[in-house]
């Protein structure tokens, strides 16, 4: 079972001419709804590949409108919902503009996913237990959640994103101590390696670095360069990223989370896990919005 805890938003998405700087602004034409969060957006993406049933999202929307969809948004994605928990704080939302070569920049308003609490979660764990993390709910709560999910020996894949502000050393030493895989981009590694003391001359060094330090699988997602995966023993994986051109990556790193979590629960070797995930984020990131781009099980030639 593939559980998600995390957070749950909805996206104000704005296709502009450029991405507006400090004091500047762009006028869209329109403007398009889609649902997100990192939380919610892995478990749609895990739950394409593994099929009805298999996926759990826990988390926290408001009692409002945007709540209301996001829960049927899940559902309609054969994701159970029974852990998504009722909050006074509004739903969350992320205000996205994207420009014309599909980069992207993001604020999001945590609003109900600051209140997400690890009581939202079963009493206990199982070892088939794949517990995805994020950045996006209070650390505390999905520390907590990944140490019980270690206690009955199952599987914590920890996304280190979006990095905080103030990430400390001590923020990241709890963090390695209770994760079996990683999942960071190029600069996210390097953040946490540098957290912790370390100075690598780039993001494979610093992924090397990182899978010693906390005895785990550290993964780098690089875009075009595709996925590196270096295990704590050393050993290093390459997956290669299918050649696009891309319209929006808006959620490419989630849906490459997502999909690693479901290989992950069927037990695929990390080389064929790696190549999955790379096929998947770059599918999606031929289509706009967060979720709507992210494939079923049967676009993925790699699965075939």
């Amino acid at each position: 079972m593939i559980l998600v805890f995390g957070s749950l938003n909805i996206d104000l998405v704005a296709l502009v001419p450029v991405i507006p700087g400090p004091g500047r602004t762009v006028l869209a034409p329109s403007y398009q709804t889609h649902f997100g969060g990192k939380g919610a957006n892995q478990a749609v993406a895990a739950a394409r590949l593994a099929g009805s049933g298999l996926v759990r999202m826990a988390g926290r929307v408001g009692r409002d409108g945007f709540g209301d969809s996001a829960i049927e948004n899940l559902r309609a994605n054969d994701v159970d919902t029974d852990l998504v928990v009722r909050a006074d704080e509004p739903t969350g939302c992320a205000f996205i503009t994207v420009d014309h070569a599909g980069e992207n920049a993001i604020t999001v308003a945590s609003g109900a996913n600051m209140t997400a609490s690890v009581g939202d979660l079963p009493a206990r764990f199982s070892p088939d237990t794949v517990l995805v993390l994020q950045m996006e709910v209070p650390f505390a709560e999905a520390l907590e959640a990944a140490r019980r999910t270690t206690s009955a020996s199952g599987t914590v894949v920890w996304n280190l994103a979006p990095v905080p502000e103030e990430m400390t050393r001590d923020m990241v030493t709890e963090l390695l101590a209770v994760t079996d895989y990683l999942l960071v981009n190029e600069h996210e590694a390097l953040d946490a390696a540098a957290a912790i003391g370390l100075a690598p001359s780039g993001y494979e060094a610093a992924a090397a670095e990182l899978a010693e330090a906390g005895n785990l699988t550290c993964i780098v997602t690089a875009g075009a360069q595709g996925a590196l995966a270096v295990t704590a023993n050393g050993i290093r994986l390459r997956a290669p990223a299918p050649r696009i051109t891309p319209a929006d990556t808006t959620g490419a790193g989630d849906t490459f989370v997502g999909a690693f979590a479901a290989m992950l629960s069927e037990g695929v070797s990390l080389q064929r896990a790696l190549e999955v995930s790379c096929e998947a984020a770059a599918l999606k990131c031929l289509k706009a919005g967060a979720q709507t781009g992210m494939p079923k099980r049967d676009a993925i030639g790699s699965l075939a």
